[in-house]
């Protein structure tokens, strides 16, 4: 269990995730790790992009979101999506580049699930996927098979 929650794909592959980040640099480095472990991205550059994503995607099974955006920031874009009901379990990781000191209450508080530093560290990233992620879930995407 514990080989399946730190070092295992099994638990992420074909998961869906919504990064939502004002920097396309950015969004290219998640997408770069991300997909290395067969995860589908979505990417959304700003707050009202992502929740109008989230609405017409509703089988996302993760958000990573950038706190600090230009016009509507990471915790205002949580709280949004936390005001739908739909979306009352959804985790959503929380990503800042300036580590404060009350940072990871005051994303706790706006409704992020967890809460990580940028530069992400693609071992503890991946792993806090995996463990926010439930493996019972259906896949949204069912691989093909290779004879």
């Amino acid at each position: 269990m514990l080989v399946k929650l730190y070092q295992s794909d099994e638990m992420i592959e074909y998961k869906k995730v919504l990064v939502v980040d004002d920097d396309v640099r950015n969004i290219f480095a998640l997408t770069t790790i991300l997909e290395r472990h067969n995860m589908k991205v979505i990417p959304a550059e700003n707050g009202l992009d992502a929740i109008r994503i989230l609405e017409q995607t509703p089988d996302i099974d993760i958000v990573l979101m950038d706190i600090m955006m230009p016009g509507m920031d990471g915790y205002e874009t949580t709280r949004a999506i936390r005001e739908k009901p739909e979306f009352q379990d959804l985790p959503i990781i929380a990503l800042t580049a300036k580590a404060m000191k009350g940072d990871r209450e005051q994303c706790l508080e706006a409704g992020a699930s967890d809460y990580i530093t940028k530069p992400v560290n693609s071992a503890q990233l991946l792993s806090m996927i995996r463990s926010w992620v439930k493996m019972e879930e259906t896949p949204s995407v069912v691989p093909p098979f290779n004879y």
